[in-house]
């Protein structure tokens, strides 16, 4: 399977405010950037974001056939539309993820999900039961590839002992990077896994202008934005996109601009010096 370089995040499409029509236009603006790859939860929006994309893909079924679905599954919320959650928890149970599918399926009007992500680690999983879970879902033709999502290096390996695995979707950004130092990104490289990014630009940090740290990268990237001739934010993606293990970036926007900049940040090369410059920043010191 390949995703699209650039991955359009769903997380907050309840908030855009986008009836069904103006969702197939957007869905449509997004294939013609190059942005196939559609990224979603179970539990995004309080159950309710699946459903709105799959009402825009009831409305126009041939698009299915142009995108790939990505959602993820393994946390309960207690939310009136889960009544029978008591707590939130993880859970990694075959009748769980099995029950998720299910429901994502209903919700997106498909008969398939291209990759599905076990979004959070459980400490209670199974390796066995739940690799044995992929390969029925897989065998029933619902799941077509799996992976993981926020999973430690070790946690990754014990299940991917067990059934392959597609990527690990990370929290990265020149504002976040445990990953560069906690092993995950190297993994990534030694096992030829791309890594799904979310919160590519920092949670919006970058441009509240509101800490210290998030001040001294903006003023690096504003920097080079200027040389390259780009946005800040396209800068923003370079930086992630310049690291080896080849990134794939969620973004988060609803604006067509703003995947437009994520789009342009693909053909930003970023020089070595440029990339330290900015992990400098973040750090606040030299390299040791």
């Amino acid at each position: 399977m390949r995703l699209s370089p650039i991955t359009a995040g769903l997380w907050r499409l309840h908030e855009w405010q986008l009836d069904t029509p103006a969702l197939l236009r957007w869905i449509e603006q997004a294939l013609d950037l190059g942005i196939s790859s559609f990224d979603h939860a179970d539990i995004y929006g309080g159950y309710t974001v699946e459903a709105l994309f799959g009402q825009a893909l009831a409305a126009a079924p041939a698009l299915r056939q142009r995108l790939q679905i990505v959602t993820k599954c393994g946390i309960q919320l207690v939310h009136p539309n889960r009544p029978a959650h008591r707590v939130k928890a993880y859970d990694t149970s075959r009748a769980h993820v099995t029950a998720s599918v299910e429901a994502s399926l209903r919700a997106l009007r498909t008969d398939r999900i291209d990759l599905l992500l076990i979004h959070r680690p459980d400490w209670l999983m199974d390796p066995d039961e739940l690799a044995d879970t992929f390969r029925h879902l897989l065998a029933a033709g619902k799941v077509l590839h799996f992976g993981v999502s926020n999973h430690t290096p070790g946690q990754l390996a014990m299940l991917r002992k067990r059934h392959p695995l597609l990527t690990n979707q990370i929290e990265f950004s020149a504002l976040q990077m445990r990953a560069l130092a906690d092993g995950t990104l190297e993994q990534c490289v030694d096992l030829g896994l791309r890594p799904m990014v979310w919160s590519p630009l920092g949670g919006g940090r970058l441009f509240n202008g509101g800490d210290l740290q998030a001040a001294r990268v903006w003023a690096v990237l504003q920097d080079l934005a200027a040389q390259h001739r780009v946005s800040v934010p396209s800068v923003a993606y370079a930086w992630i996109l310049r690291h080896p293990s080849r990134p794939i970036p969620v973004t988060g926007t609803g604006r067509i601009e703003g995947l437009k900049e994520a789009v342009a940040a693909l053909d930003v090369q970023l020089s070595v010096a440029d990339w330290y410059r900015v992990w400098q920043a973040s750090i606040g010191h030299e390299v040791p």
